[in-house]
Formats: C-alpha cells, structure tokens, sequence
C-alpha cells in the first residue's frame, strides 16, 4: 500500500473527492480548526510520541520481512530499518510542513507501506534489492504525476478498483504471515519448521492484539498491535528466541549515503510497483480526506489532497535513492487525533523529526532487528489480513449490481488464478511477463480497470458520476456516494481497525479507510 503495513485499512470511501474546489484568493478566511494552531511543547512533544508508539512497528516490519524473504545480511536488514525511519521522517515533514505545491500541511504521518511487499519480495528474490528501488524510484515519479492530473487519472482508478487491488495484495502476503508464525526461515534451517512453540507465541501475539483493539478504549486500543508484539516478545525472550547480537554489533551513529544497495531498473519490476503505487495514491486520498474530517470537520481542499499524493510519491522516489522501501500514508495515526483531539500539524512534524532523529542510531533499528519471526509473523498476520478485509470493505461500498459483481469475479479470478496455479502454467511467457502474471496483483488490475472503464454502467452509476463531474459538493468523481456510517461512526475513537498499510479508527469519515 503504504505499510505501508502498516501500507495499508479501509480508508477509500471518499477516495475521489477530486471536485471539491480549492479556497480562491478573494476567499473569506476559513475559521480556525487547529490545523496551523502550535501547542506548547510540553504538551506536543508527548503527543507526538503517541503518535510514533502507533506506527513504529509497522514502519519497520517491511523491511525486516523483505530483507529475510531474500535473504540479506542482518546489518543489510538493521540498515533498511534504520533508513526506513529517516525517511519516513523526511517524508513526514514533508507532509505537514509542505514545500509549494507539495504536501498536504495537514496532521498526515508517512510510514513504509505494506502493499509494496506483495511485489517486493518476488522481485527481490528474480533481480535484487536494487530492482525493487528501481522500480520504486519510477513509481514514485508516477505518484507525482499522479498527485498533479488527479481529475483525470483517478477517473480509472476508483476507489472500487482500488478495493479490488487492495483485496489482492492482502491474500497474496497471508502465506507470508504464516511462514513466519511457523518459524521463518531459522526454523527451516533447523528442521522444526511450523512446530508448535512457534505457533503458541505468534498466538499471544494475535490474541493480545485483538482483545486489546476490541475490548479497551483510548491509546491501548490504538497501539494494539505494538503492546501485543511486546507481549509475544516478552514470551519468546522467556523461552530463548532473542538473540540480541545484532544490537552488539550495530553503531551508536551512522549517516546512511545515497545509492547503498544500488539501482537496478527491470521493465516488469516497474510496471509491477508503479501499479501498487497507483493504488497507494488512491488508499493515501481516504487518509488525507479522513484526517481533514476528523481534525478539522471539514472536506479536504483539491490542492491537499494533490499535494499530498505528490508528497507520497516524492518521499517513495528518495526513499528508493537511499535504500528505503515506498512510503504512505499511515490511517492509524487518525486515531490518535481523534484520541487526544489536538489536530495540529505541528504534533505530526515533531513526531517526524524524532523519528528522523532516531534513524541515524542503528542500535535503535537493530533492536528492530532482534524481533523473532513467530512473533512478528503473529503481528503482521493481523495487518495483512486487515489489509484484506480493508479491501472488501472498500468493495462493499459499491453497489454490487450484476455489473459490479461480475467485474470482481473476473477480476479476482484472474489475479487468484495466475497468483496460485503452479508455475509451469506461465512458462510459455516471457520471464518478465512471468513475473507481473505471477504476482496476481498486475493482471487484477488491468482487468479490472478495463472492464470498469468499458463495461455500460447502469442509470444510477451514470448518473452519480455526471453528478460529480458538475462538482456536486456531496459527490465523489466515482458517483460513490458518502455513506451514513460516516456521520454515524462520531465518536467513536476508541474502535480501530489494525493494518499498518492502513489501520484507521472508527471516527468522522473513518470508515472511509491508505493506506
């Protein structure tokens, strides 16, 4: 997603709000909601550790689980994690603060995407790691050019096809997920592969989780995940799965350089990325849309929502320089807005200069790195499968009529199909072309973004989409309407939902989902 798992929860709703117009110049002043308001820093600084405590785990857990899925050294995977919160970091104040067109300037924190993973770890697997940042550089260009034409592009990727690819990724990291609750590759290289023991503490982890996020309230429901990884942490340090020599072995202080694993540009690992990015953009739309709407009680302006997707695909493109993974939105930290009510931008910078700061100590991302694979398998088993149902929810806001429905079917028949047959039904392609088929994600698209495009839409749907064209305040570009769960959903901060490519609480516009 973007993730992340973070990327990436149901965060779509009002994805294509393209036509809402920006404020003109002659513009009466837009009453004061906090957003340019600076706390006092003893206030800010603690909200804005609230808001790391809720994305740490999912900032970090991409590149620890691309880095063992293709086997890098464990300084290569403590460098990725390290780089990944600097340049969430850099991608944060982006956000917040803004360079001219750039950036939302609103409470939105930047976090490395889960979406990306599905697609990642096949690429890096076929090419390299370089591959994958290639491939990362090219797609966030395409976000950029994405965040400028939105009127036009989104028109092809509603959030309807975007639940579609969303749904795909989800499935396709499961299997992952439970390699790792098995063990992981440690416990293939020892034989005991899926033992039991493993299993019983990727289950604290699950069990923790989910009883925290459903039956507390306030911050213990937004960090969830977090508190449940330390309890499977604390379980697998009792039974000695810690090994703690990584942290041995990593520096106080290193400056990462540009171009540490390289660049390699693949045409198959650039299609493949650049159509998650697109997705991304989209998810990143439903976070910036619902931040506005729980902080500020309002509807995004169009320069926002395009600053924004523009500063997801800058802070992608210089990730993939420095060898960090893509970058999102990240929808769980609109809980901590609705939590503590302070929807400063300000907060969110903070909170991303100190994880600026912290990514330049590579004992803080080794730490990271000492996780063991059951318990972070049990963490992101939540997250991917939340990615999932984030995609059927952002399904299940369309009407489903015969048209809608057979564009799933075709869609998820094709991505499920190539994703899970054997392999040797792609050997008459090329390999590039076995690589894109494979993944499942590329060909659900393309499927679905034909069909959608050219399928009749029924008289409803024609009349919805006409309707938003004309900039009916109410409308969004698809014809989705806005749904009453929206309003319905006020008040309710303490109800979230866990992905870090997209975790969003159940506020004002929450259930919109982007990640």
């Amino acid at each position: 997603m973007a993730a992340t798992p973070a990327a990436e929860a149901p965060r779509l709703t009002e994805a294509s709000r393209l036509s809402a117009p920006s404020p003109s110049p002659g513009a009466a002043a837009a009453p004061r909601d906090g957003v340019n308001e600076m706390p006092p820093l003893k206030r800010a600084v603690p909200l804005a550790v609230q808001h790391l405590l809720a994305m740490f785990v999912g900032n970090a857990a991409p590149a620890l689980i691309v880095g063992g899925a293709i086997g890098m050294a464990t300084s290569e995977v403590t460098l990725m994690v390290q780089i990944a919160m600097i340049m969430s970091g850099v991608a944060t104040l982006l956000q917040t603060l803004g360079v001219g067109p750039v950036g939302a300037r609103l409470p939105v924190m930047q976090g490395t995407s889960f979406a990306f993973l599905a697609v990642a770890i096949p690429i890096g697997n076929e090419y390299g790691i370089g591959a994958v940042f290639g491939g990362a550089v090219i797609a966030g260009v395409v976000q950029v050019v994405f965040g400028g034409s939105m009127r036009w592009l989104a028109r092809l990727f509603p959030p309807f096809v975007a639940g579609i690819i969303i749904l795909i990724i989800g499935i396709s990291l499961m299997p992952t997920a439970i390699n790792y609750a098995a063990g992981g590759s440690p416990a293939e290289a020892a034989g005991d592969l899926g033992a039991l023991k493993y299993y019983g503490v990727a289950a604290v982890v699950v069990i923790v989780t989910v009883a925290l996020n459903q039956f507390t309230r306030g911050f213990t429901s937004v960090a969830a995940v977090l508190i449940g990884l330390i309890a499977g942490y604390a379980v697998a340090l009792a039974a000695g799965m810690v090994d703690f020599s990584p942290v041995a072995e990593a520096g106080w202080f290193f400056a990462p350089a540009p171009l540490q694993f390289g660049l390699d540009f693949h045409s198959a690992a650039i299609v493949a990325i650049t159509v998650i990015a697109i997705a991304s953009s989209v998810e990143s739309i439903g976070d910036i849309t619902a931040v506005a709407r729980t902080g500020a009680g309002r509807a995004p302006t169009a320069r926002e929502l395009s600053g924004g997707v523009m500063a997801d695909g800058i802070g992608t493109s210089i990730a993939a320089i420095f060898g960090g993974l893509p970058n999102t939105t990240y929808s769980q930290n609109t809980g901590v807005i609705a939590l503590t009510g302070v929807v400063s931008r300000f907060v969110v910078a903070i909170a991303g200069g100190i994880l600026l700061l912290a990514g330049f100590v590579p004992k803080i991302a080794a730490v990271f790195n000492t996780i063991p694979y059951p318990v972070l398998g049990g963490a992101v088993l939540v997250m991917f499968s939340m990615v999932a149902s984030a995609g059927v929810q952002v399904i299940a806001q369309e009407t489903l009529d015969r048209r809608a429905l057979l564009i799933l079917a075709v869609s998820l028949g094709s991505g499920l199909g190539f994703s899970l047959a054997p392999e040797e039904v792609l050997s008459g392609f090329q390999s590039d072309i076995q690589l894109l088929l494979g993944s499942g994600i590329v060909p659900a698209m393309l499927v679905a973004v034909v069909l959608n495009t050219f399928l009749p839409k029924t008289e409803t749907e024609a009349t919805n989409v006409a309707g938003a064209r004309a900039g009916e305040p109410d409308a969004v570009a698809t014809g989705a309407a806005e749904p009453d769960a929206v309003k319905a959903n006020a008040g309710k901060p303490e109800v979230m939902e866990i992905g870090a490519a997209q975790a969003q609480p159940e506020v004002p516009a929450a259930a919109a989902g982007k990640r």
